[in-house]
Order: C-alpha cells, then structure tokens, then sequence
C-alpha cells in the first residue's frame, strides 16, 4: 500500500500567486496529445497539467534516493530528474545521482518524452526501485537531464511512475506493475486506487490486493476495449435523465494523471450548457446546489457523479470539473474518466482479466 498525499494541484498554487492568467497564455496545452499523439517518437504525457494532486513516496538505488510521483495509469514509464540536469525546472526537485548508487547500470538509449508544454530529453538506466515494502531489481527508468520550459518548475512532484501496458511504453522499457507480476512480487496481478475527497487524508495505490473495507457496495467489472491505455466501451453519458448523444458507445480511459473529466469539444459544449456554465466552465457557486448528476453508463450499470464531485471551487470561484479534447477513434470517440470519476469509485485494474473495476464509495 502507497499512500498518497493531496496537495494543492498546481492551477490553485498559481491562482494564489495570480500568475495564472499569464501562465495560461504563455503555456498553451492541447490535452489530446497524451492520446494516440502524432509524434513520431516515443512519448508519454501528462494530461491536465494544471490540476494534478495525487503524489506518493518510491525510492531508487542503493542506498535508496527518494521520489515524489505521480502513480499515472494513463502512461507506462518510470522517470525522474537526474543530477546530470542542470535547468531552472531540475533543480528545484530531487534529483538522482547515479554515482550514489551501488546497483546502478548505465545504457547509451535515450529517452525522449513529450508534453503539451514541453519536453523532456533524458537516458535509460536500470537500478532497485522500492514501492511500500516492494522492491525490483533492475528497473529500468529514465534519468531527465533537460526539461524545458516552466512546466516542471512550479509542479510539487519529481516525476512519473507510469501503470498503463507495456504496449505505450517509451523505447520498450518495461513498465514497473509489469515486473512487479513477472518477478512474482504481487499476490494477484491488479492494482486498486482510493482517492480521497476534499481534504481528506487516506488515498493510497494498493498493490496485489483489494481493500475489503472500500468494496463493501460490491463491485461492477468493466472489461477492456485495449491493452494500451485502461480503456473501456461506455454506453452512454446523460446528465438530469437527459442523454448526451455524442457519448453512446465512446471509448473511456479511467487515468489517475488526468485530475478533470475531459470529453469531445462538442460534448463539452451541451454539458455545459445543460448544466448552466458559461464557455470557460464556471458557474455561480450558488446555483451548484441544484444541479443534477453527471451519471457515465458502464456495462449496463449507472454510475454517477454527483454537483459536490465535479463543482470545484477555489477563491470563491466555482467552475466544472470538465474539459474538452478531441481524439477520434476507430470506434468512435473518446473520453478521460480522471479524478473527478476516480474519488466517487474504490477502482481496480486488473491486468489478470483485463478488466477495470468499480465499486461506489457512497
């Protein structure tokens, strides 16, 4: 079991500060890109910069060098910022220092990782990477020796522990889950995740178990359309009884390093219209109390997310925990359960049915 810490997500801090406006504007993000990007090199990417809030503690090396990550089921590599990094954005994060570790192996493989507000350009190296009282020897991970841009800067996390499939992988490396269930170091081979609400203390990522005590209201098995991403067939999509068209039979993907809801731009458009919000999504704080569920069919079963979930409020401004992207697929359009769902749902990723699955929590 890995606890996790809620901080404040990175759009609060800047809010604080008003830098947001002109972060915003100087550092415009396309969230599609994590989803089947249009790079032609390896990528893996952090969707939702601004509202990430979930981080807990790994150790790499010998003795062991500490990291604060993002546990990410929507991508599949292992990094950190190495000591070899020298710009603004690496030294105000830890940092692993190769030469430090006993059980380090270096590798000549490069890593390239890219994101809606920059890049990452890195090396592979393989060393003990420790997960609660989980430790794999010879995990390969990459080392960031160049991040460009603020992005990172002002991010309270060091890096990124992917749990997605081995098959979105950066340069084949294999991800952590994955030698996790090879070397036998799992009673079972799924994961679960609990995500507190407000500021609740308690999430955690509990690796080869279920917790009895967050699956008490049964729990609903949502097989898997692809082995990439955790991604699942919905039936459908209705806000206050009232169908949303565009969501019928559109793929899902239930990701921890997304914090919002994100759905197609003209399916944004009619929930926020249906559910009173101007363009930007906010909505006055008064009016919340009245709005109806955001309810996501899955397997013939309703699951919903209630005005209390998907209303954020900082500063005394309210806005809608939803956003818009557009990535077609084969099979229709595609959506991000992120965050907002996660906190409503104990979830478990099984990779022994490839199946995802969900128990409400209230």
């Amino acid at each position: 079991r890995v606890p996790l810490r809620r901080m404040k997500s990175l759009r609060q801090l800047l809010r604080e500060r008003g830098l947001l406006e002109r972060y915003l504007r100087l550092h415009p993000h396309n969230p599609a890109t994590k989803f089947y990007s249009t790079e032609t090199v390896p990528v893996e990417l952090m969707h939702n910069y601004l509202d990430a809030e979930y981080f807990g503690s790994i150790t790499i090396g010998t003795p062991p060098q500490e990291f604060l990550v993002i546990f990410d089921t929507g991508s599949s590599n292992l990094w950190v910022p190495s000591v070899s990094c020298s710009t603004r954005v690496c030294g105000d994060h830890n940092r692993f220092n190769p030469a430090k570790s006993s059980t380090f192996i270096s590798t000549n493989e490069s890593i390239y990782i890219a994101y809606g507000t920059g890049s990452m350009y890195g090396v592979l190296g393989y060393d003990t990477v420790t997960v609660a009282d989980i430790t794999i020897e010879n995990q390969v991970f990459g080392l960031a020796e160049n991040e460009p841009g603020d992005f990172f800067y002002y991010a309270p996390f060091d890096g990124i522990l992917g749990l997605a499939f081995p098959s979105i992988s950066s340069d084949g490396a294999t991800p952590v889950f994955d030698n996790m269930m090879k070397e036998g170091l799992v009673a079972r081979d799924f994961f679960s995740v609990y995500l507190s609400k407000d500021g609740e203390t308690g999430s955690f990522v509990l690796f080869g178990a279920i917790d009895p005590l967050y699956a008490t209201n049964g729990i609903t098995w949502i097989p898997l359309s692809a082995e990439t991403y955790w991604q699942i067939t919905m039936d459908s999509v209705s806000v206050g009884g009232r169908l949303i068209a565009g969501s019928v039979g559109a793929q899902a993907i239930v990701d921890t390093g997304t914090s919002l809801l994100t759905m197609p731009n003209k399916d944004l458009n009619v929930v926020l219209h249906m559910l009173g919000a101007n363009s930007s999504g906010l909505i006055s704080c008064s009016a919340t109390s009245n709005l109806p569920d955001f309810v996501v069919h899955l397997n013939g079963k309703a699951f919903p997310v209630p005005p209390r979930a998907f209303v954020m409020e900082s500063n005394g401004v309210c806005s809608l925990g939803f956003e818009g992207m557009d990535v077609p697929t084969q099979s229709g359009s595609l959506w991000i359960l992120g965050d907002v769902f996660i906190r409503e749902y104990y979830i478990i990723f099984n990779r022994a049915t490839n199946a995802v699955g969900l128990s409400p929590l209230s």
